[in-house]
């Protein structure tokens, strides 16, 4: 995924999963062949010649082919993990090299599709409920429908078709469901640069999009991929991100990252941390939407990434007093559910504390005061302490 809360988001997906990643290796076509279907480089160019329509009558916007070689990716998340700035992620450390060794992950793998899908809707108003501290600022991502499911779908139907037309093959989709570094191998197709914000950006796109994968034995013919990269001397998202989480270009310390500390993070968020983190209460989007590629964003279409239950404006004080049931009611079908309800409240109380001290927010956090986690009361506490302070 190519989200702001990177979701992963550091440096390949926001918010992989992955912890039992061999669950979702399995085949997407009836049946797997123990070798490639032996198919001339005439045909193999037809083929490849026919994937961007079928791509894009499945609501893709764009698709690319690279090679499994990610050798100078490889050698950035090594010193990214030597430094330590994948803080509790330990999946992003884990399985060796199978992240950036598509070969290590599905064998016979010797190529690689990638897609892309815009997911930003109309009339969301970011900035205003950025600027309006009484209310909640979800990252836009995930103001609908969970993206993962769809994705992995219409990922599943485009392999099926690529199998009859090929006749067999070996697929496999992903889409954070694995240990796959897909803005590098969305980059290395040619769909965008990876950017000083680490999102990947297109010259016609910007960033507001998702990431998926195929993998697959198939030794289609591969794309240009994007060598240059066009930030310029801009420096507009190191300079707004709330926490200082970037420590230059092409580098974030995940640590300090406010989607890292609203949805990966599940202990205590560092009371140095808490006053910058404003409102933002399920990721973050400031290196998004200072963006001046951004501009050329497109507004998807998909009914399901629409938001949901008043999430794109809601107020904090009505999201604190959801109970459980309510919170498992509203997030639903929603990637919010992922991080639990003790989490949300504890989102929700930081940014109570960062608010306006009204009645009503001093209300709602008493409420929760004698909460069963000492995660929620201990983040309460300091909450109150903001309106005295």
């Amino acid at each position: 995924m190519n989200k702001g809360s990177n979701n992963a988001v550091f440096i390949t997906a926001v918010y992989p999963q992955a912890a039992g990643f061999l669950a979702h290796l399995r085949p997407v076509n009836a049946k797997t062949h123990a070798m490639p279907p032996e198919l001339s480089q005439q045909e193999l160019s037809a083929l490849r010649a026919q994937l961007d329509d079928w791509a894009s009558e499945l609501g893709f916007q764009q698709l690319g082919v690279t090679s499994i070689d990610l050798g100078e990716h490889e050698e950035y998340l090594q010193r990214w993990l030597a430094a330590g700035y994948h803080g509790s992620m330990d999946y992003m450390a884990a399985h060796g090299t199978k992240r950036s060794r598509p070969e290590e992950l599905l064998p016979g793998t010797c190529a690689v599709l990638s897609v892309r899908m815009d997911y930003v809707t109309h009339d969301t108003q970011p900035l205003t409920v950025l600027d309006s501290p009484e209310r909640a600022y979800v990252s836009r991502y995930a103001l609908g429908r969970d993206y993962h499911k769809l994705i992995r779908n219409r990922l599943a139907a485009l392999a099926k078709r690529i199998a009859k037309e090929a006749g067999g093959g070996q697929y496999r989709a992903f889409v954070d469901s694995a240990p796959v570094l897909e803005r590098a191998i969305a980059e290395r197709a040619g769909l965008g640069w990876i950017a000083k914000n680490t999102m990947l950006i297109n010259d016609k796109a910007g960033s507001w999009f998702f990431l998926g994968e195929i993998y697959t034995d198939l030794p289609l013919p591969t794309d240009p991929p994007q060598h240059s990269k066009h930030c310029g001397s801009c420096t507009a998202c190191l300079e707004i991100c709330p926490t200082q989480a970037f420590t230059g270009p092409f580098e974030l310390d995940a640590r300090r990252c406010i989607s890292y500390l609203t949805i990966e993070h599940k202990g205590s968020i560092d009371p140095e941390l808490r006053p910058l983190m404003g409102n933002r209460v399920f990721g973050c989007d400031d290196c998004q939407l200072v963006c001046p590629w951004n501009k050329f964003a497109q507004f998807t279409n998909e009914s399901d990434f629409a938001p949901r239950h008043g999430l794109d404006s809601a107020d904090l004080v009505s999201l604190f007093l959801w109970d459980e049931a309510t919170f498992l009611k509203n997030t639903e079908g929603s990637a919010i559910r992922r991080i639990g309800h003790e989490r949300w409240l504890r989102n929700l109380a930081v940014a109570l504390g960062n608010g306006p001290p009204s009645q009503s927010a001093r209300e709602a956090l008493a409420s929760r005061a004698d909460h069963t986690s000492e995660l929620v009361r201990e983040h309460v506490v300091w909450a109150l302490a903001q309106f005295t302070a």
